[in-house]
């Protein structure tokens, strides 16, 4: 054995036969003294275990609140899907209720066709309709909305047609304008891509001095066009060599087009 080791069992003895000739009483205040030296370390002991439970219960509250964030999520987006549907059949409701109540209350005798086929490269030039020989449809016929004109019938199919829209500049309307004795001719124009159609108004007098917003309407003159169906707004007016020239603004928003009526004559 080395001394060095020698020198430690002889202090390790020394020590316990110190503290065994202790009497009850000061072994009772060695311990107690003992237990308050170690007692903070095992007050933080306990405290980092409580900290540590704590963070688990957090972790777990954290997890459930995920659960039920993605439980939300999930019913607010059928909720949004359900509100959407019903906002689309009240349009639906409401664009057939207000069809109806224009055929009802106009002059005219209508046939209701709806929109089936639109071509990108003839945009502003024809739609075709679901109505055709079997529902009276006949070519020449007018076809409007509720708001104004938006073309003749150029083909005819058993169940479908072609309809030829104002915005084509070989779709030619008698018109007048509101408001004086001007009559002209009502064509389109060529369409630059991006842009809304306009109309043009030709054959009006030099003196016409028509001014914006005033409505040119069918003149029934040619027998096609009935008199009295809104064809568009004046936009601005110019004097050209030989006449007057009026642009108008479409009374209907051709880009959106989807119940139509075909115009069989007059009530």
């Amino acid at each position: 054995m080395s001394r060095t080791n020698i020198i430690a069992l002889l202090i390790f003895g020394a020590i316990l036969g110190y503290f065994l000739s202790f009497g009850p009483e000061s072994t009772r205040k060695l311990k107690a003294g003992v237990y308050q030296f170690i007692a903070p370390f095992l007050t933080g002991g306990s405290g980092l275990q409580k900290q540590i439970t704590s963070v688990r219960t957090g972790l777990k509250s954290l997890e459930q609140l995920e659960r039920e964030n993605a439980a939300l999520q999930v019913e607010n987006r059928e909720l949004r899907a359900t509100n959407q549907g019903l906002r689309d059949v009240e349009h639906e409701v409401n664009r057939l209720r207000h069809a109806l109540n224009y055929r009802e209350r106009s002059v005219f005798k209508l046939i209701a066709a709806e929109i089936v086929t639109r071509d990108s490269s003839t945009w502003w030039r024809t739609v075709t309709i679901n109505r055709g020989k079997r529902d009276g449809i006949e070519t020449d016929m007018p076809v409007a909305t509720d708001v104004g004109l938006i073309g003749k019938v150029s083909t005819v199919s058993d169940s479908i047609s072609v309809v030829l829209l104002v915005s084509d500049e070989n779709c030619k309307v008698a018109a007048s304008v509101e408001g004086s004795r001007e009559q002209g001719i009502v064509s389109g124009e060529r369409v630059i891509a991006g842009l809304n159609p306009l109309l043009n108004l030709n054959f009006l007098s030099k003196q016409a001095d028509l001014k914006p917003g005033q409505k040119v309407y069918t003149s029934g003159v040619g027998g096609v066009f009935p008199s009295g169906l809104l064809i568009g707004v004046v936009k601005t007016f110019r004097v050209r060599e030989l006449d007057g020239q009026a642009q108008l603004t479409p009374a209907v928003d051709l880009s959106h087009l989807e119940d139509v009526f075909v115009v069989t004559g007059r009530k």
